[in-house]
């Protein structure tokens, strides 16, 4: 069974931040939250990683990165060209 959670008197600067976060993710604030949530429960914190895995402040190793990455849906929709495909044809046209 799923959970509500709630959090209360979210300072507006951070409401803002987080919109925009979600928005250049192509996410609701839902869908962003959940991501955070999710990738802090995931991921090894600080604490359990190895010195040397430890990342500098807003830099994500490539596990991080892959990790998030499988959270987010393929926006490939079947019969259409990929944006690559496209910029290849255009490309090689000259």
């Amino acid at each position: 069974m799923a959970v509500n959670l709630s959090i209360k008197g979210v300072p507006d600067d951070l409401a803002t931040r987080l919109r925009q976060r979600a928005e250049a993710n192509h996410r609701s604030l839902q869908g962003e939250l959940m991501s955070i949530v999710e990738r802090a429960v995931t991921l090894p914190s600080d604490v359990e990683r190895a010195p040397s895995e430890v990342t500098q402040h807003n830099s994500k190793n490539v596990d991080e990165w892959l990790a998030e990455r499988r959270l987010r849906p393929s926006r490939h929709v079947d019969g259409l060209p990929l944006a690559v495909d496209i910029i290849r044809a255009d490309r090689d046209k000259r």
